[in-house]
């Protein structure tokens, strides 16, 4: 059964949108959460408009947003007159795990994984650089493992202007150089290399532990600023999650029509 799918992916600063057209991305859109929430159910129903008139269209929503999620199920459901499917509520990210026990993960990291799993089918290590920068590792057998959370880099940026008395508010951006003969320039400095250092350093950690160099895909508002250029990443997918949803609509679906 091909999937005809409006997936919403809520972030803590950004909504991202998808139009899944019998198995085809056709359109993605990003929003801001400070936005109007009439602006984003308008842009919710422009988009779902492409695909309302199939038979099996649906509305999967994940989120690491509470907040900004029961405000947009709840619109999607009165406005679209769709329930939206939630992402492990109602559906499981098809990836193994290895986790502590009672351990909660983010809908965003186990989309990631499952999406990058689905077409490497190897190890690999998967950096979303959004708000947080999360660096996490899915095994050769497809488990996912966990793996780091730090700030991400405009949040370095923000907590370093408001927690000092001098240093400024600073809007990130790929440095001239690694030596800053700013302010400006040194923080972001900081902020680039810092954020590409951790994750050489993590890869580094998790190849040795597992006996394997993983494939490395990048995601997330800043990848491509962070590591479009970086030889340690295999690809930029910014539109990786979404991709997870469609990876677990599709697979949910196969197992229920079995």
């Amino acid at each position: 059964m091909s999937i005809n799918l409006l997936a919403v992916n809520i972030g803590n600063t950004r909504t991202q949108l998808a139009v899944f057209s019998d198995d085809e991305l056709v359109a993605i859109d990003v929003i801001d959460n400070d936005e109007s929430l009439r602006e984003v159910l308008a842009t919710m129903r422009e988009a779902f408009s492409q695909i309302s008139d199939r038979v099996n269209a649906a509305v999967m929503v994940a989120s690491v947003n509470p907040k900004m999620e029961k405000r947009l199920t709840d619109e999607v459901w009165r406005q679209l007159g769709i329930r939206p499917i939630r992402v492990e509520d109602d559906l499981p990210v098809p990836i193994g795990r290895q986790l502590d026990p009672e351990t909660i993960v983010g809908d965003d990291r186990l989309l990631n994984a499952a999406a990058a799993y689905d077409v490497l089918k190897q190890a690999c290590v998967i950096v979303d650089a959004g708000t947080a920068i999360t660096i996490d590792f899915v095994d050769g057998a497809g488990t996912f493992h966990g793996g780091a959370i730090g700030a991400g880099a405009q949040l370095m940026l923000d907590s370093l202007h408001e927690h000092t008395a001098q240093l400024p508010e600073v809007e990130f951006d790929v440095p001239e150089e690694p030596i800053g003969h700013n302010t400006t320039e040194a923080m972001r400095s900081a902020a680039f290399h810092g954020i590409r250092g951790m994750l050489r350093e993590l890869v580094e950690q998790f190849a040795e532990e597992f006996g394997a160099y993983p494939a490395v895909i990048a995601t997330g508002g800043d990848a491509e600023l962070l590591f479009e250029d970086y030889e340690l990443v295999e690809r930029v997918v910014p539109e990786l999650t979404l991709l997870g949803m469609a990876v677990t609509f599709r697979v949910n679906m196969a197992r229920d029509d079995r």
